[in-house]
């Protein structure tokens, strides 16, 4: 076994990260690294990452589907229209991270995937252009930002995002597959290869 993976309940190798939690597996094997073309799912992500900022990924995923009723599903189009009576119910509940800040990012970046999708036809099509090429890519898990996040979070901020700096837009492209950050030797990262190379760009 290498020093960046450990045997899963099946013996096979995984990430060490995801022994760090019982939660962690499933989504280890299932949802991290895998490409993902749909805007909802996409600017979801986006907004997770935001409100995990100083806080753990085990905190957020325990609580996300709290954050998807809260924020109705993550859908841009409706959370854009939110008042201020909504900021009220959203810094009552208990189920989210009650981060005034983070909930106002939310609420303007929803506004702000509006406009993206207007000018760039999806989200999907803007944040797919920063996939690095394969000769970018760093070896697996050993940086937490990188110059396609650098350049991702400076495009984001310049058209008025919030709370995506470029370890949160590094954490955003590890997960939503624009690299394949599993480690070397997890049975993973096979598997999110093929569905990368069968994946179709937006």
């Amino acid at each position: 076994m290498s020093a960046t993976t450990l045997p899963g309940p099946d013996g096979r190798p995984r990430c060490r990260w995801c022994a760090a939690a019982p939660e962690f597996l499933d989504y280890h094997d299932h949802e991290w690294g895998r490409p993902v073309g749909d805007d909802l799912r996409l600017f979801e992500k986006l907004c997770l990452e935001g409100f995990q900022s100083g806080l753990s990924w085990r905190t957020i995923l325990a609580k996300r589907e709290n954050f998807c009723a809260a924020f109705h599903g993550f859908e841009f189009v409706r959370i854009a229209r939110y008042t201020d009576t909504d900021v009220a119910r959203l810094l009552a509940d208990a189920g989210i991270v009650r981060h005034r800040g983070k909930i106002e990012a939310v609420i303007n970046n929803a506004a702000r995937a509006q406009e993206m999708v207007a000018r760039e036809g999806s989200i999907a099509a803007f944040v797919w252009r920063y996939e690095p090429a394969p000769a970018e890519a760093a070896l697996a898990q050993t940086q937490s930002v990188s110059a396609a996040s650098v350049a991702l979070s400076k495009e984001l901020k310049k058209r008025g995002w919030k709370f995506v700096g470029p370890t949160t837009v590094y954490a955003f492209m590890q997960a939503m597959g624009l690299i394949n950050d599993h480690a070397e030797g997890c049975v993973t990262r096979t598997q999110v290869d093929k569905a990368r190379a069968a994946f179709r760009r937006p």
